[in-house]
């Protein structure tokens, strides 16, 4: 009798193990920190100022317009060109985007003008993630994709928990945004010198000639890949309609009446679930279902939305919240683990402005869509029914796409066919 084959032992390390993707994705991280800090300083400052649900809608609309109209040559510009140089350029511009921010915070300058420098940033970011798929994908070998997105997730998540409890505690120690935007801009800084040291990738030019169906070549790729389609698509409208964290503001404030660094702790709580489910994923073999995984962990996400509305206790909305943040890891994980095993490595700048349309779609448009709907009929309705509609997407997704639910180990090549 054969003996049993040996299951290798999972290395939840193995990522990290390359020097220079270490190096990178503590940057990252860093980079990240900032971001959030800065985030949680526009949304007080501008919530303080105005009093609008409405206004802080919009700071989601002015991020998610550039994304959108910027896709397509982004996307192509990252294929083409070398990735490292495109990042320095765009985290350069993003550092003195927050700069200007906290002039324009301590100036007390009108809502145009605060927005008008959000819209900027967003134009490097449209060009700087897809450069940053293909450039960090070049730090370590293709069966340690699914360790390095895990790891740079938990590196995320890591600056959404101290991130915008820092930030909370700037604004009310100072009572004002002006060191947080100071903070992210130095973070940012930082994020660049480390991305300077790193050995440049360049991106393998395709010998076709430029044309508009080159450049579209990623739509493309994205709708005949049925199971990227619909993984992308679920986690799109479950967050475009289930993303309760445009509206912390109003529930901080106005309805757990917590102030500031209670806002900071709101906004950390989706961060602390992350953190925690990425640490068990590290530390886990890969699920033998995946599709199902993220199916059932969407429709989680979608409950815990609804909780989070209903609730009027501090603890019980920070625990709902670091539930809807542990369940969209598992979602996060295996979406980008399906994007970037399955995508062509000369594609991947392409592929990734898609994937970056579908995610802007869902954090800076879902933060539109919160905010008009609260403006209309108040912050508990928009949140409820945004939960709702988080599981009747995943009942639409799960029929119209079985692929799906029958998406088994994502490094198995038999799934890969499908």
């Amino acid at each position: 009798m054969n003996p049993a084959p040996l299951i290798p032992r999972q290395d939840p390390y193995a990522a990290l193990r390359h020097r220079h993707f270490l190096f990178y994705a503590l940057g990252s991280t860093l980079a990240n920190l900032g971001s959030a800090m800065q985030s949680v300083a526009v949304g007080w400052d501008l919530y303080e100022q105005t009093g609008s649900a409405m206004v802080l809608g919009g700071v989601g609309l002015v991020q998610f317009l550039p994304i959108i109209l910027l896709a397509v040559p982004a996307g192509h510009t990252a294929d083409r060109f070398n990735r490292r140089r495109i990042l320095l350029v765009a985290e350069g511009v993003m550092a003195c985007c927050s700069v200007a921010l906290a002039v324009l915070s301590a100036c007390g300058a009108p809502l145009l003008a605060i927005y008008a420098c959000l819209g900027f940033s967003a134009v490097s970011r449209a060009f700087a993630t897809p450069a940053a798929a293909g450039f960090w994908t070049a730090l370590v070998p293709t069966e340690h994709y699914s360790n390095a997105i895990t790891w740079r997730s938990s590196g995320f998540q890591i600056a959404s928990v101290i991130g915008p409890a820092l930030g909370g505690l700037l604004i009310g120690w100072q009572h004002q945004a002006l060191p947080a935007y100071l903070a992210d801009a130095g973070l940012t800084l930082t994020f660049w010198l480390f991305l300077y040291r790193t050995p440049s990738r360049g991106a393998p030019r395709s010998p076709v000639p430029t044309s508009l169906a080159e450049m579209l070549a990623g739509f493309r790729f994205v709708w005949r890949t049925q199971v990227i389609l619909s993984a992308v698509t679920l986690d799109m409208l479950a967050v475009l309609f289930g993303g309760a964290v445009a509206l912390l503001p109003i529930f901080a404030k106005d309805i757990l009446h917590v102030g500031p660094t209670g806002f900071g702790l709101l906004r950390s709580a989706p961060g602390i679930g992350a953190l925690i489910m990425a640490f068990v994923i590290t530390h886990r073999r890969p699920p033998e279902h995946a599709g199902r995984a993220m199916l059932w962990s969407v429709a989680g996400f979608g409950l815990a939305t609804i909780v989070f509305g209903f609730s009027r206790s501090f603890w019980l909305s920070m625990i709902a919240l670091a539930f809807t943040g542990a369940l969209d890891t598992i979602s996060v994980v295996v979406r980008h683990s399906l994007v970037q095993l399955r995508t062509p490595d000369a594609m991947r700048g392409r592929v990734s402005s898609v994937n970056s349309v579908f995610i802007s779609c869902s954090n800076e448009l879902g933060a539109f869509e919160s905010g008009a709907i609260a403006a209309l009929w108040g912050p508990i309705i928009s949140a409820v029914a945004g939960g709702m509609a988080t599981l009747a997407v995943v009942a639409v997704v799960a029929l119209l796409w079985p692929d799906l639910r029958r998406l088994g180990r994502l490094h198995d090549p038999e799934t890969a066919k499908t």
